[in-house]
Formats: structure tokens, sequence, C-alpha cells
């Protein structure tokens, strides 16, 4: 069977059933529900209209979105392994990490805590990181010294940015 109609269908259903005016329209439907109350009497048959009718959206919502989701979840990973190839230095061993053990998952992860930690450290004794979103004592130096912080054409560089190529 080609799921290629139901990957649109889906595509198209999360993508319509994420608008506000969905969300308005359901919120119009469950009040024009609870202003029938009085006319029904309040009866079970009422009341088991709107469950009915919110756990079969509800359940055939789950299959879609979870259609949704496997497939964006899988087009980042995509993404995210071609941003690791393609960077110099990065590495490959990290390429399709997704698919290890916990057991594998647990060991890269305690390695990566204990580079973080030494890169706190580093930078609380006055070190630098230049993976840090934090300024370090690098932008101090550099602008006692203008001209280190302008490009070829006396253009000012943002702070931390690389002085340009030649």
């Amino acid at each position: 069977m080609n799921g290629k109609w139901f990957s649109r269908f889906s595509s198209y259903l999360s993508t319509m059933t994420g608008r506000p005016t969905t969300f308005v329209v359901a919120v119009g439907l469950v009040v024009a529900w609870g202003l029938t109350g009085p006319l029904f009497h309040f009866s079970d048959t009422w009341q088991l209209v709107i469950n009915t009718s919110t756990t079969i959206v509800t359940f055939l919502m789950v299959f879609l979105i979870q259609n949704t989701q496997n497939r964006d979840t899988a087009a980042m990973q995509i993404k995210l392994d071609e941003l690791i190839r393609a960077m110099e230095g990065a590495h490959n061993a990290l390429l399709d990490l997704e698919e290890l053990d916990e057991k594998d998952l647990r060991r890269f992860r305690k390695q990566y805590e204990k580079l973080a930690e030494a890169a706190r450290t580093a930078l609380s004794e006055g070190g630098t990181d230049t993976d840090s979103p934090f300024i370090d004592n690098r932008d101090a130096d550099e602008h006692k010294d203008g001209d280190e912080r302008r490009d070829d054409e006396g253009r000012d560089r943002k702070p931390g940015a690389p002085p340009p190529r030649r």
C-alpha cells in the first residue's frame, strides 16, 4: 500500500487543525453543543454525542500527528547529520546517533558532560571557550585596539567575530 497519499493527507490535516480558525470552529461547536443542552433536557444521549465525537476525533488525530511528527523528526535528523558531516572538526561518529541503544547514548552524554564541565571551569578561571555564548576576556582586549575590530573596509565587526579571511 502506497503511503504517499497518507503522508500528504496527514500533513494537510495537521496544518489545517493547527490553525486558529480551526480552534475557533471547535470552540464554536462545543458552545453550540452546550447551548442545545436545555433543548435536549441535558439527556444522556446529548452528553454521549460530545463524548463520542471528541473521543473519535482525538483517536484519529493521534495517528495523524504521530505520522507528521515522525516525518518531521526524520527530516530534522537528516539536516543535523548533514551539518555534522559538513563541519570541519565535527565528529562523524555522531551521525545517526539516534540509532544507538541507551547504554551507548549514556556513554556519549557523559563524555559531553565532561567537556561542558571543563569548559565552564575554564571560563570561570578567566579562560576562553570559543563555543561559549558568554563574552570572554578577549573582547575587552580587542576593544582597546580598535583596528583589530574593523574589517578591511574600516567597518566595525561584531564582538567575537573572527577576522576576515584573506
